[in-house]
Parts: structure tokens; sequence; C-alpha cells
């Protein structure tokens, strides 16, 4: 749904009687930088347009508006009484590691969030194969090594036909954690099945293309140092096999369904006995989160997903803790292979929403006969909104003073309330490769960041 007026003029002041000016709602996109929360490029544009000439008008109608409220209505507000922002919202969120296209909604067009929920996208991401993570990604634990020499790229291209069209697609293994209102690593824990199937979504793929091919010691993308403790490994092979059954429409017998039980149960209490003593601590850090002040939750805190596309904005005046959700590594100058190491792929797909792309590198390992995971991921266009597009604006231009981004803002939110067409026809901007010498190492496992305001209008969350 489109905003129908542009302008509206405000008939009184906050203070003077006289006419504010212009009020601008609207949609733009926003190229999110790597590193940072959806929630946080929220945080700092509205930073920059507080005190804005463009967004004046909003905020001093919003205050005319609160100085009008009852007693009764100011003491509902729960928070921000005082703290007057411009409303905002963002229409499907980019976990931290990720880069592209975000889309951002300013006063009444936050309305309009909600229809970018099942519209397509556009990604690019590198497939890096030879060993697969606990999180689908780089940032994740190993989990297991495979072979990787006899990965070419004809053998993935073949492979990228059985993920064209429409299929029913697996959510990561730490994407699907409850069952039944348990995490799921408690069954392993104590030695149960699954008590259903893992719920599953149908996806589909209008495009997809490899559109480059790196040779083995051609790219600088490496696995995570990391291993995964006996117990992950454990709860990874349950699931895993609980997959393979259920999208094979393996059915057991009653007789085959207990013994299976029993084998599982037999088996995970004598692999919990044995790994106790190593594994200690390994309970605490999945079953429950740990206090920590906030220097430290902001040092620990990892990203979701993995991306290392484009470069770091200038740090805003006062950084929030969604600003970087990199955790800091460790450089070496061992890789984690013998060798030249393993092939990786850049691939370029057009899906629905609702496709995990963690899970496509993660599959598209298991279909070449060895292991892979996600190594970098851009959003190159969601819906008419795309990477280097007129209606998508580049972050760090915030940091360069309303004279740079108050015009882009402006042309942007003209062309949302334009009748005309917003951008369907433009290309989508070829994704930035990473300059770094290394692909960024991390060793933590896949948790969400913490817990931040609620925006206006969001929509669902996909990688």
């Amino acid at each position: 749904m489109r905003i129908s007026k542009f302008l509206k003029m405000v008939a009184t002041g906050p203070a003077s009687g006289q006419i504010s000016g212009p009020i601008l709602d609207g949609v733009f996109g926003i190229n999110k930088p790597v590193g940072m929360s959806s929630a946080q490029v929220i945080r700092d544009c509205q930073h920059h347009f507080r005190p804005s000439a463009l967004f004046k008008p909003m905020i001093d109608q919003e205050i005319a508006n609160r100085a009008q409220e009852s007693n009764s209505r100011r003491k509902k507000r729960r928070f921000g009484k005082d703290d007057i922002r411009v409303k905002m919202g963002h229409g499907g969120t980019l976990d931290p590691l990720a880069t592209g296209v975000l889309i951002l909604g300013v006063g009444k067009g936050t309305k309009s969030l909600q229809s970018f929920i099942d519209c397509t996208k556009t990604y690019e991401t590198v497939v890096l194969f030879g060993a697969s993570t606990d999180t689908y990604d780089r940032v994740g634990k190993i989990l297991k090594k495979t072979a990787y020499d006899h990965i070419t790229r004809s053998m993935v291209e073949d492979a990228l036909d059985s993920f064209r069209g429409k299929y029913q697609q697996m959510p990561p293994l730490y994407s699907a954690l409850k069952m039944e209102g348990k995490p799921l690593y408690e069954y392993a824990r104590a030695g149960k099945p699954l008590p259903r199937e893992i719920a599953t979504r149908e996806v589909d793929v209008s495009e997809l293309e490899l559109v480059e091919w790196y040779e083995p010691g051609t790219h600088s993308h490496w696995w995570p140092m990391e291993e995964a403790t006996n117990f992950e490994r454990s709860f990874a092979e349950q699931v895993w096999k609980a997959e393979k059954d259920q999208m094979a429409s393996k059915k057991l017998t009653p007789e085959e369904e207990e013994a299976d039980t029993k084998a599982r149960k037999e088996h995970e209490n004598f692999k919990r006995k044995s790994d106790e003593t190593v594994d200690a601590l390994v309970y605490d850090r999945l079953g429950k989160r740990v206090k920590t002040n906030n220097q430290s939750r902001k040092d620990k805190d990892p990203a979701m997903m993995s991306g290392a596309l484009g470069e770091m904005p200038p740090a805003a005046p006062k950084p929030g803790k969604g600003s970087n959700l990199i955790p800091e590594t460790t450089n070496t100058d061992t890789p984690p292979w013998e060798g030249k190491g393993p092939p990786a792929a850049r691939i370029r797909m057009t899906v629905t929403s609702g496709f995990y792309v963690r899970s496509f590198c993660h599959d598209l390992g298991v279909k070449v006969s060895s292991a892979a995971m996600m190594a970098e991921l851009c959003r190159s266009r969601q819906g008419d909104f795309v990477l280097g597009g007129s209606n998508c604006m580049e972050f760090p231009d915030l940091g360069k003073g309303e004279s740079v981004w108050g015009p882009q803002v402006e042309s942007m939110l003209e062309q949302w309330n334009s009748k005309g067409d917003t951008g369907s026809t433009q290309p989508a901007l070829r994704a930035k490769q990473n300059k770094s010498p290394k692909a960024a190492q991390s060793s933590v496992s896949e948790k969400t960041e913490p817990a931040e305001p609620a925006e206006p209008v969001t929509a669902s969350s996909v990688d």
C-alpha cells in the first residue's frame, strides 16, 4: 500500500501557533553496513533525523500532540515519555553480519512495511565447501570436516538444479530451537527422540546462478577455528538424522520406532556420561544466558549470520549497543587445512520470503557429497528497492551531515509517494567483495543480540 499524500500542512505549531511546515512520510532503502543490527540502523537514523530541518515539522507535531495528552495517557507511556524521535520501522531485518538493502519506513510510511513480508528478494552469497558448522555459516563452530578435492564448478552447477523452483526447506539447525516449549538440545541431553517432525516451509527460487567460482587457494575465506564439543556434535547428528528421515518420508513401524527410540536413548546416555567431564560448561552456555555488565555483553554478543561485504561505516557520535556485533578475533597465519584448501562459489538467487540462505549453503554441500557453510551474504534487492539504485542510500552518508543525506532522503520519500514505478526496472548492484586478507573468524554459537526497544512496525526476519 502506498502513502496517498506526500505533504500535509500542520495547522498548529508546538508553541507559536503558526504553520510548522510539511511533514514527510514514506519509505526508503539504506545499505546496511556489516556488523550492525537492523535496530541500530534505525537508532542511528533517528539520531541524525532528530535535530534536522527536514524532519523538524514531524517532531514539532509530535510535541504538540503530546502537550495535549491527558495525564492518564502520559502515564501509559512506558518508555520515552520525554524522548521524542522520528517514528521509524524496518520492513524485514538483516542480521548483523549481512549487508545490503534494509527498507525503512518514516512516519505513516511505517504502515506500509507489512507489505514487504511477502515480496521477493535477491541475495548474493559465498558458499565455502569442506566443513559444516552449528550455525551453517562461518561464525559458528566446526561440526565436521569432509573431503572437498572432488568438487568442481560443473558439479556445483548441476547440483543447483535441485534447488530451483518450489521445494520444502528445512530451517537451520539453531533456527528451530524449541519443540513443544522445550529447546531441542534438551531432548538430546536427555537421550530422547524429537517428539514431532521439524517444521518445514515451502520456498520458491525463481532465479539461481553461479556467478563466480573460486578455485582452491584463490580466495580469502576460512573455516572458523573453534571445534564443536562432543555434545554439540551429537546433538547436531540427531537433528540431522531426523531431518534426513523426514525429508525422505521414512515411516517407521511401531516396533521399529520403539527400537529406534531405545537405541537413541542408550546411545545418548552413553555419550552424555562420557562427555560430562569435558563439556560441563556447554549446558550452561546453551541453556541459559549469563547476566554480565554492558561492556562484556557487547564484546561477547555474537551475530547470527555471516556476510563480510562492504566497508565499516564511520562511527556514530554515540555508538549504540548494536553498532558492532562482530566479535574480536585473533589473526593467525596458519589456515585450518593442509594444502590450498577448499573451493568456494559466489551464487546469486532470487527467492520468496522465508528462504534461509544458510540452509541453502549447508544443503548444497550435502548435495555435492561434502559439507559447506555460508561465508558472505548481501541482500541486493528487496521488492523495488535496489542496492545502488535511486531509492537506496549508503549508510556512511548519514555521518556527512544533512546537506548530504537530506536531499537524498527527501528525494526517496518523494519517489515512494509518487504514482509512478519506484525502481522495479533497475538491476541489482553487484555486491562488493570483502577486501580483507582473510574472512574474519569467530568462535561463538548462534544467539540473538540483547533485547532492544520494539520498533513501530517490522517484518519477519529472513536470511
